[in-house]
């Protein structure tokens, strides 16, 4: 049996584990508002139109902050269009879909508040630019005596939003963008809008757009131009990315070392541009588009006929799935120490936890609940755990661990995140603690003989404790989460 260990210690600290970690992504795109978050008339609405079965589970799978209105669809997007009594129906020439702007910035924020979750709101520097951005900053956030806050108030919403973090613009070096731009454009424009909504409310956070994946012909220069331009003006840079099997079972459950290799690019390119200009400030990274999206199935929105929120790449996700996306957790961990927000794309129906029918159920997808348990589980400071064991060899990534590891400590509370990567043989874990650990409780999901089945709900796992030492059988395709008991916690 293959054998593998690692060891939990207290001076392996990489960084405290934030909370913006677990966010996740509402757009304006198919169903994920419509009928997805927001459904007038549903049995579970409530008297704001909201399903109230979704936000129980969005409350459930502990998300944190949800970015909103886009992905591509701000691109296009007048707000004004979604607040007060007149709503103009649009063409969204992003997914080409009608846009109704029932559900708009008002709705939004009132859904956030229900939810318990942070807004990040972007704006569109595709078809418009500073002026509208500012115009939307002081409507949401500045409390009264000017014509855009005070048509706030009229709309019914007497205290400012405080809405901290906001994305400039979104994939804008996408020729697919409505409004694409180059580096040096985007990068003059960013930086020139930044200073502006920054003189509107200097408290905000703002969110720089970098590739839209690492696979783009632009990568590594456009981030090291727009970062010239706007580096000082802005707190954080994006990433984008997407992953999916295409019959490539062991190379698809190795995904995560691309997203760790795209994350350490990115940060030595960042790093880089401030050591050439000479900057003391980090940026760190919002990796605010991530998943497993079945790409090849999309035919593309050229197809797509003008419609109300179509039914649109609405995947369903199956055990091996879940594998996946429970390691990029553990790899968006791994990187606390630069990674500060990260949201998992979409929230309801595309591409998501949670998918819905019209009128009818809610329910939890596969990868709904390692996100779930990641998230009420991960806690306080994150430490390398420095694994080691046997090497995989993929057609995509090249040689890759089977194992991939992380743990949070809080207090005496330890929770180890592991994947065994190998799509055909257990993995014997051994954990090595500073002090004697006692076991609390283990869950696991492995994909097992049917990777592809639809349904993968978590399952309890036998772990042994001997003084300082933990030891676990990790089935083959699994991710496993074990709770512990232990004084390592005192130490950090």
């Amino acid at each position: 049996m293959p054998q593998a260990h690692l060891t939990l210690d207290p001076s392996f600290r990489i960084a405290p584990v934030d909370r913006r970690l677990f966010g996740s992504f509402v757009e304006h795109m198919g169903r994920c508002v419509y009928t997805g978050i927001y459904e007038p008339g549903h049995p579970a609405a409530d008297d704001n139109g909201f399903r109230t079965d979704v936000l129980e589970l969005t409350r459930e799978m502990g998300v944190s902050v949800v970015r909103y209105p886009g992905g591509n669809f701000v691109s296009g997007y007048r707000w004004e269009d979604g607040v007060g009594p007149d709503r103009p129906s649009r063409l969204d020439l992003a997914w080409r879909q009608i846009e109704t702007n029932a559900f708009g910035l008002n709705e939004f924020m009132t859904w956030t508040r229900a939810a318990g979750v942070e807004p990040m709101m972007a704006v569109n520097l595709g078809t418009r630019g500073l002026q509208e951005a500012c115009d939307l900053l002081e409507y949401a956030n500045h409390p009264s005596g000017t014509q855009w806050s005070d048509l706030r108030v009229k709309h019914g919403v007497t205290d400012p939003y405080g809405i901290k973090l906001w994305c400039l613009g979104n994939e804008m070096d996408g020729p697919w963008q409505i409004g694409h731009k180059t580096a040096h454009e985007y990068g003059r424009l960013a930086n020139e809008t930044a200073k502006a909504m920054r003189i509107v409310d200097p408290g905000i956070e703002l969110v720089l757009c970098g590739s839209s994946n690492s696979g783009m012909p632009t990568f590594g220069a456009w981030e090291a131009t727009v970062l010239e331009h706007a580096y000082d003006a802005v707190d954080y840079l994006s990433l984008h990315n997407y992953y999916e099997e295409n019959g490539d079972l062991p190379g698809f459950l190795c995904s995560a070392v691309d997203m760790d290799r795209y994350i350490s690019a990115i940060v030595a390119t960042a790093d880089h541009i401030g050591a050439k200009l000479r900057r003391k400030k980090k940026i760190n990274l919002s990796f605010d588009e991530w998943n497993v999206w079945y790409q090849s199935r999309f035919a593309g929105r050229e197809r797509l006929p003008f419609q109300e929120a179509p039914e649109l790449i609405e995947d369903t996700f199956t055990a091996a799935d879940a594998v996946v996306v429970g390691d990029f957790l553990i790899t968006l961990l791994r990187h606390a120490d630069r990674v500060s927000i990260a949201c998992q794309a979409q929230l309801a129906n595309i591409i998501a936890p949670i998918r819905t029918e019209p009128g009818g159920p809610a329910w939890r997808q596969t990868i709904f609940h390692p996100f779930a348990l990641t998230a009420r589980h991960a806690r306080g400071m994150v430490l390398r755990v420095e694994p080691s064991g046997p090497l995989l060899e993929t057609e995509r990534y090249g040689e890759a661990p089977a194992l991939s590891a992380v743990a949070t400590v809080e207090g005496s509370r330890v929770a180890l995140f592991a994947v065994n990567r190998s799509p055909d043989q257990d993995l014997d874990l051994t954990a090595r603690l500073p002090a004697a650990v006692r076991p609390v409780s283990a869950t696991v999901i492995a994909a097992g003989d049917d990777p592809h089945r639809v349904e993968a709900l978590p399952q309890p796992l036998t772990v042994q404790a001997d003084g300082d030492r933990l030891t676990a059988r990790l089935p083959a395709a699994s991710w496993t989460m074990i709770l512990a008991e232990c004084s390592i916690g005192d130490e950090v």
